[in-house]
């Protein structure tokens, strides 16, 4: 009995053994299991970032080239510098009288037959929560009450400060959501689980609310309704999207021209004064910063709560007050020449004696150094022009201060005699400092970095990456606890980083495709400790395994990855040859690697990549030709296109229909026998090409293929396609190259 009972314990120890073993192994291959999948993560997710940020450095440099040429074209007539003005520069901004046109939405019918939303003001809660539903249900709000409803919000955010202040002692707790890039099933989601704002329950929302979405027209009237409901505790901030270039590109303004074919117009130009009005920060408590980018070792609070923010139209180009003046270099010089020794008032229109640094309200230092710098004009006036001379420019001077102090600005019927010159002199007020539009772009672009100190974002192609250091000297400067910021997509929705002091909330979820990542929002109480609330708004991805949702997103970022190869084709070959020294046609997977990398500039770990994008490989070696057919393969139509045409149009696409609408500058989906003459003129200035008006027109009639008498996107593609197809291969070197704005083809001429 004693041997049966050991060997029981003997068979038992050793099946102990075995479990044991077994379950060491179960792990270490789960383990192996989940790390692979991690990494297959970790490198979708940089494809998809890598390839947005391309992106974003391709919107940069195709501005960047745009404002070289106008700011080396002189216009020969006031119908041209309008059309410049109108279509490339930061002078876009409406005046009162345009902006007064565009408001005018009570000639707007709405039809008997219309089914939407009604709106009337002021508004109610019940409007707000209608908004929701309505949009909801896919309806559609009518322009008039877009206007209406932009109007509206355009007459609060002017009364907005640069900072908004809010307190928790008044709400319960704050809930703080960021980028929703258009997405409106995330917005929905986010006021079903957390509830929608109330006296009770403030919402701070930190930009980028429109873009690469579809719906963002309709997050916007939700975001501007419920703020005009409760504007103590419903506050938005600007993101870098919420600029009118930027939604060139990234497809806001097809939206709004698509969904009001109409009155897009109008809604675009209002859209773009309210933009400029939208408050740049919002402090909690004095102690949390809410900002959309980021900072940098130059970020003034004090600076940025008292510029004049609605002069920032756009972050891409500043174009200050000192440019504008060494373009009427030439003037100042006749004018002392023709009236030496015959000073007039500094504040006399035509003196252009603006200060250069940015004006406010009892600073008298600044005015001081304004009268020091005036300079003389002609002396050929007669009392009653100098008198109407002085009137204007003590208006100008009133309404300077109005501004500057949130009024409302008053227009009066004035002379005509003079309007030149005094919008001349508006005009140089409206245009920010160097140092204004600086910070702005801090604030709107930056991101955070591990490492220490501050350096330029040359992936995004504007604002900085600030290091742990920069972010404590802020904190310690100002007294605050801890910054919130947006403008990244991070795979869970949020990330803390620079020892806690920095937190990220995207709430966008599944923004670079269904299942790539969480929406995420945080709620601040009195105690400032700050609570995440994580989200899916998409339903399929609670069906999906992590495997197969892993492997559906990976599938999408490859495929955006062969497209960007296929679109370099041709410097891919260039790159693998040089390589290929012996011209074998083979190059080491090595070499693959480093030639890809010296084209794309993505800063992938292609080594990784190279099994799922590279398929035929013998003995470490490559094919390459192969396998850039290979490429073409895949991405070739069932058109019968070659494939380096279509390779050039893949490249630049997105570029030429940015630049499509730029050229549309009335926003009509059609570019005018006048937009074309006039950009065609700027083209031919740049490259020193003599061409007549009537060559001009024979060129815009060639492309007109339909014979309409304008142009549309499909015809402005399709003759690049021709010219592009009838260009002989190896004379592309011969005469002027046609404007390519991807990667390191474009850098801004003249700047370094």
């Amino acid at each position: 009995m004693g041997s049966g009972t050991s060997n029981q314990h003997h068979f038992a120890f050793q099946n102990a053994e075995r479990a044991l073993k077994a379950a060491a192994l179960i792990q270490r291959w789960y383990r192996r299991y989940v790390a692979r999948l991690e990494m297959r993560r970790r490198c979708t997710w940089s494809i998809f970032q890598s390839i947005e940020y391309a992106g974003q450095q391709d919107q940069v440099k195709l501005h960047d080239f745009f404002s070289y040429l106008v700011d080396h074209f002189t216009p020969s007539s006031h119908n041209e510098r309008d059309f410049l003005n109108r279509m490339f520069t930061e002078e876009r901004f409406p005046k009162d009288l345009e902006m007064e046109k565009c408001s005018d939405y009570n000639s707007i019918e709405v039809p008997d037959n219309y089914t939407g939303p009604h709106l009337s003001f002021p508004l109610l809660p019940d409007h707000a929560t209608a908004l929701v539903e309505a949009f909801r249900l896919k309806q559609q709000l009518h322009a008039r009450y877009v206007l209406n409803l932009l109007h509206e919000t355009r007459k609060h955010l002017i009364q907005l400060p640069n900072i908004n202040r809010l307190s928790t002692c008044y709400s319960e707790e704050i809930t703080v959501c960021g980028d929703l890039h258009g997405q409106l099933d995330d917005l929905i989601f986010i006021f079903y689980k957390n509830g929608l704002p109330s006296p009770e329950r403030a919402y701070v929302f930190n930009g980028d609310f429109v873009d690469r979405g579809k719906d963002s027209v309709e997050i916007l009237m939700i975001l501007f309704a419920f703020m005009l409901v409760y504007p103590k505790e419903f506050h938005l901030n600007r993101g870098n999207h919420e600029d009118h270039m930027v939604n060139l590109r990234y497809g806001f303004t097809k939206e709004v021209m698509y969904k009001y074919k109409i009155h897009g117009k109008k809604i675009l130009k209002t859209l773009q004064d309210v933009f400029c009005w939208l408050p740049l920060a919002t402090l909690v408590d004095e102690k949390v910063l809410i900002l959309h980018g980021g900072v940098s070792d130059m970020t003034d609070l004090e600076l940025l709560a008292k510029l004049d923010r609605h002069k920032i139209v756009s972050t891409l180009r500043c174009k200050t007050r000192k440019q504008s003046e060494k373009l009427a270099e030439g003037k100042r010089k006749a004018s002392q020449m023709s009236s030496p020794g015959r000073p007039t008032p500094w504040f006399l229109p035509m003196s252009r004696s603006l200060p250069s640094s940015p004006l406010h309200v009892g600073s008298h230092k600044a005015h001081k150094t304004g009268r020091s710098s005036s300079i003389p004009c002609s002396a050929s006036l007669d009392r009653k022009e100098l008198s109407q001379q002085v009137r204007r420019s003590v208006d100008l001077e009133l309404e300077r201060c109005r501004q500057q102090a949130g009024f409302p600005l008053i227009r009066e019927k004035e002379p005509v005699l003079f309007m030149a010159e005094a919008d001349s002199d508006a005009e140089q007020l409206l245009q920010p400092t160097q140092e204004e539009w600086k910070q702005v772009v801090d604030i709107l672009w930056s991101d955070p970095m591990a490492q220490e100190g501050c350096k330029a974002n040359t992936v995004r192609g504007g604002g900085c990456y600030f290091g742990p250091n920069v972010t404590e000297q802020l904190l310690q400067k100002y007294n605050l606890q801890f910054l919130i910021r947006s403008h990244e997509c991070k795979p869970e929705g949020y990330e803390f980083c620079h020892n806690r002091k920095v937190l990220t909330i995207f709430s966008a979820s599944n923004y670079y495709e269904v299942g790539s990542n969480r929406g995420a929002y945080v709620k601040l109480g009195p105690a400032l400790t700050p609570h995440i609330v994580q989200y899916q708004a998409n339903k399929a991805t609670h069906m999906l395994t992590t495997r197969q949702r892993i492997s559906r997103v990976e599938e999408s970022a490859l495929r955006a990855l062969r497209e960007k190869l296929f679109a370099h084709s041709s410097d891919l070959l260039g790159e693998f040859k040089k390589h290929d020294a012996d011209k074998t046609g083979l190059i080491t997977l090595s070499d693959w690697a480093t030639a890809v990398e010296s084209v794309l500039h993505l800063g992938l770990p292609w080594r990784m990549l190279r099994p799922q994008l590279v398929s035929s490989s013998t003995e470490n070696v490559l094919e390459y030709t192969s396998w850039l057919e290979d490429l073409a393969k895949e991405q070739l139509s069932h058109e019968n296109i070659q494939s380096s045409v279509l390779e050039t149009l893949y490249r630049n696409r997105s570029n030429l229909e940015t630049v499509f609408r730029i050229l549309d500058s009335d926003h009509s989906g059609f570019i005018s026998l006048d937009e074309f003459r006039q950009t065609w003129k700027l083209f031919s200035s740049h490259m020193n090409i003599d061409i007549t008006d009537d060559c001009i027109c024979d060129l815009a009639r060639s492309i007109d293929f339909n014979k309409d008498g304008r142009i549309d996107i499909n015809e402005f593609l399709e003759a690049f396609r021709l010219v592009e197809q009838s260009c002989p291969e190896g004379n592309t070197s011969d005469g002027p190259q046609t404007t390519n704005t991807d990667d390191s083809s474009c850098s801004r001429p003249g700047a370094h």
